[in-house]
């Protein structure tokens, strides 16, 4: 009996306060509104999609003043949208298709570590593969970055440019595409916090018009869907032969 509580005690150990707060905080709820928990177990329909950093002083529900069941979150190193992640297109398929946000918000913060990381040359191990991907913001907007003598405002800049170019990301997938087709696409904003005052600012990122510029190139469109028992088309003879003709000199002449 004496080495079953010990272990329990062992395993709690460190995560009392947490505990504590949790029933405290049920407690308060309760109070407040005796239904809270049964309207949250009914199901969840939120009007928000945080994707932001894992920084512990960017807590999500805390800077934007949401509640439980209002706001869907993901979170990363220097919040990215990384197209070959599919943890964060799972986590976005479902909030656009399933869930139906109405604005999804990438929230980037001034002293990112990770930002700051990717605009040095050390290695840190496993991470600089991720942060290759802030690196490439770098490599984009390495003019307008030079021009910043300032070390400090350079890293600000940075971080409002990694979030300009993570909702441009965002446009990019199939995911958001789809949805613009439909009637009430979701809307894209880029924010970055100050977690020197607590402020969210927002970027005005302007994710219509910059795409496009680029629609050329990302657009996609997907393949209509086959009546249910009908067998595919096949494909024509045009789709079916290679544009490629092969070299265009003989080699054997050289």
């Amino acid at each position: 009996m004496a080495s079953s509580l010990s272990t329990e005690q062992s395993t709690t150990s460190g995560i009392q306060d947490i505990l504590a707060n949790n029933r405290q905080w049920v407690a308060t709820k309760n109070a407040e509104d005796p239904e809270f928990f049964k309207r949250l177990a009914d199901g969840q329909k939120p009007r928000y999609l945080f994707i932001g950093c894992s920084d512990s002083r960017v807590p999500a529900s805390g800077i934007t003043g949401t509640g439980p069941g209002e706001m869907f979150v993901h979170r990363n190193i220097a919040n990215m949208v990384v197209h070959a992640d599919m943890n964060l297109l799972s986590v976005l398929q479902y909030a656009v298709e399933v869930l139906g946000v109405q604005d999804i918000m990438v929230v980037g913060h001034y002293g990112c570590g990770g930002v700051a990381a990717a605009a040095n040359n050390k290695q840190y191990g496993l991470i600089d593969n991720w942060l290759v991907n802030i690196r490439d913001v770098v490599r984009l907007h390495e003019t307008e970055l030079l021009r910043i003598t300032d070390e400090k405002q350079r890293l600000r800049r940075l971080v409002e440019l990694n979030v300009i170019e993570q909702v441009q990301n965002l446009a990019k997938t199939n995911i958001i595409q789809n949805a613009r087709r439909g009637e009430n696409p979701p809307r894209l904003h880029g924010l970055v916090y100050d977690i020197a005052d607590g402020v969210l600012k927002d970027l005005q990122v302007d994710n219509t018009g910059n795409f496009s510029n680029m629609a050329h190139i990302y657009s996609t469109e997907a393949p209509p869907v086959a009546d249910a028992g009908s067998a595919p088309e096949p494909p024509t003879e045009e789709e079916d032969s290679s544009s490629y003709e092969g070299p265009q000199h003989d080699p054997g002449q050289e």
